[in-house]
Parts: structure tokens; C-alpha cells; sequence
């Protein structure tokens, strides 16, 4: 597994968890859902910026966002 697909599977892990949809996701890190879509499907390159727009908006450090089983490999 890619490292794009392994961070699109954490964002809908931890947005599942939240029971935020992809929308209102995107609305809380003022980024586009299309966006937010292409991320978690691991179409897209992101930045760490945006990883960290959305790890605020899900309340969740960034420590905590790559300290996961997903990032173990």
C-alpha cells in the first residue's frame, strides 16, 4: 500500500469515528470535498499543510493522526 492510500485510509477512518461526513469535513478545514474525496481515495498528493487542516479540524494532533498500525509498514 502506497503511502497516499495509507493517508486517505487514516482521514476516513478518524472522519468516520467524528461521524463527519466528507462535507462537513471539508467545511471545517476550508478545503473543497472534491478534495477531501480525491485525498482519501489516494488519487491525490497532499501536502502536509492540508494534513494538518484536517487533522485540526478532527480534533486530532498530528502525532496522533500518523501514530497508527496503517503507518507501521
Amino acid at each position: 500500500m502506497d503511502i497516499k492510500t495509507k493517508i486517505g485510509d487514516r482521514i476516513k477512518e478518524l472522519r468516520k469515528l467524528k461521524n463527519m461526513s466528507q462535507k462537513d469535513l471539508a467545511y471545517s478545514s476550508d478545503l473543497d470535498r472534491s478534495y477531501i474525496a480525491s485525498v482519501e481515495n489516494g488519487q491525490r498528493n497532499i501536502s502536509i499543510k492540508n494534513i494538518e487542516k484536517i487533522a485540526d479540524a478532527l480534533n486530532v494532533s498530528l502525532k496522533n493522526f500518523f501514530n497508527n498500525d496503517t503507518f507501521e509498514n
